[in-house]
């Protein structure tokens, strides 16, 4: 394993964080009460501060509220991640406002029409980001970048240069923060951003899930009905739209399978690309990312636990998404493998182009190659895990899995160990 590899066991924050979060430690241990924080005050901090008061349409209070009570009670924060967790809150308060805003101050904004935006599924750890990046590398297509999401006002060219530079800081403070993410998983201002970002400002998005440890507000959201969470996704993507053009929008998030029918209620023209990968390395993956990711605001992350909520919820997005996808007519959505994309990812994008009759430029294909080639041994040989880091084994994850397993081929590697499952479940 070379020197730069990470796994689950080697996270240790930077000497100065730790520092700082054993003093936040020492506070929480003193007789020094600590103060909550609550939606109503935040929400009247982020009017103050931009001297604006419309939110524009859609009620969020109730799942703000339940998001900091469950960040307060049940998350664990440290220092930093509770200083991380008002400051994003309230960087995303005034976000909605300064588009409301932007909304009446440019009518235009609400006549941007999306059509056929493309939407990359699957497992997660399954190529979907690398994916996202090359077809966002054609010159007609658009895919939202970390710095407009992070900071959509005002929707113009104005302050491009300065907005780049924050966030870019702003990523240089992650990567200090959280040094072995980078390995794991590319952070720029510039790179294709997953779009659940833009239902952040709903707050009802599955981005805290993955950040904070919040059980009571997770099974809360995945009761909700979250069409008005893709309303509003909708609304950012005319905001960028009116930016900058670009003759199709790629998306990208495996947590859309389990939204389906809220996403097809407002984008009833979507295109799917399903990636497909063996659910024990997409699950030994994502637990390591999260582990990884939770850390920088917890010091009492528990991968058992994590992984545990993995393979139910995945499990669960994909038993909701395959009957789903099968009302789809079948030019509307193509499968790939992991494989393919790892091995030869311009012949991968190659297929997905003639499958839905589109043409690659080839200034497009270009674009893709250098992609590819500053990507080389990048990210995955310094990213090392294992089931067995989380305390579980193949065959159960398989027997979580099994239904997809068998539909999409990964059965035939894998049936000893299932049938072991069965076994030693029953």
């Amino acid at each position: 394993m070379s020197d730069s590899a990470t796994t689950v066991q080697q996270i240790r924050p930077q000497l100065p964080v730790r520092l700082f979060n054993g003093f936040g430690a020492l506070l929480e241990k003193s007789r020094i009460p600590s103060t909550r924080i609550f939606a109503a005050d935040l929400i009247e901090t982020a009017k103050r501060r931009c001297g604006l008061d419309d939110f524009g349409d859609g009620d969020f209070f109730e799942a703000l509220s339940r998001l900091l009570e469950s960040c307060q009670d049940e998350a664990r924060l440290n220092l930093i991640g509770k200083i991380a967790l008002k400051t994003d809150v309230l960087e995303t308060l005034c976000a909605r406002l300064q588009m409301e805003r932007d909304r009446q101050l440019y009518p235009d904004i609400t006549r941007q029409e999306i059509r056929e935006p493309l939407f990359i599924v699957g497992l997660p750890r399954s190529g979907t980001s690398v994916l996202h990046r090359l077809l966002g590398a054609d010159p007609e297509h658009r895919s939202p970048l970390m710095w407009e999401v992070r900071s959509p006002s005002p929707p113009t060219r104005d302050d491009e240069k300065r907005r780049i530079q924050r966030a870019t800081q702003s990523c240089n403070f992650f990567n200090w923060l959280v040094p072995t993410f980078r390995y794991v998983h590319t952070v720029g201002a510039e790179v294709p951003q997953e779009c659940v970002s833009l239902m952040t400002p709903t707050f009802l998005s599955d981005q805290f899930d993955a950040m904070y440890y919040v059980p009571s507000y997770r099974t809360w959201f995945f009761r909700q009905n979250l069409r008005p969470a893709y309303e509003y996704h909708r609304r950012f993507l005319q905001h960028l739209q009116f930016r900058r053009a670009a003759r199709r929008w790629i998306l990208k998030a495996p947590t859309h399978m389990f939204a389906m029918p809220a996403l097809l209620s407002v984008y009833p023209d979507a295109l799917f690309v399903q990636t497909h990968r063996t659910p024990l390395d997409s699950i030994a993956s994502v637990s390591s990312l999260m582990t990884i990711l939770r850390s920088a605001f917890s010091d009492a992350v528990d991968p058992v636990t994590l992984c545990r909520e993995a393979i139910d919820y995945w499990s669960d997005a994909i038993e909701k998404f395959l009957p789903e996808r099968d009302r789809l007519a079948d030019n509307r959505i193509c499968d790939i493998k992991y494989d393919e994309i790892r091995c030869d990812p311009i012949s991968a994008v190659r297929r997905i182009y003639e499958y839905f009759g589109w043409s690659l430029s080839r200034e497009a294909e270009q674009r893709m190659r250098s992609l590819v080639a500053s990507q080389a041994e990048r990210l995955s040989a310094n990213h090392r895990y294992d089931l067995s880091q989380f305390g579980f084994t193949a065959a159960e994850v398989l027997h979580a899995f099994a239904p997809y397993c068998q539909r999409f081929g990964f059965w035939h590697s894998a049936g000893a160990q299932q049938k072991q499952a069965a076994r030693s479940i029953a």
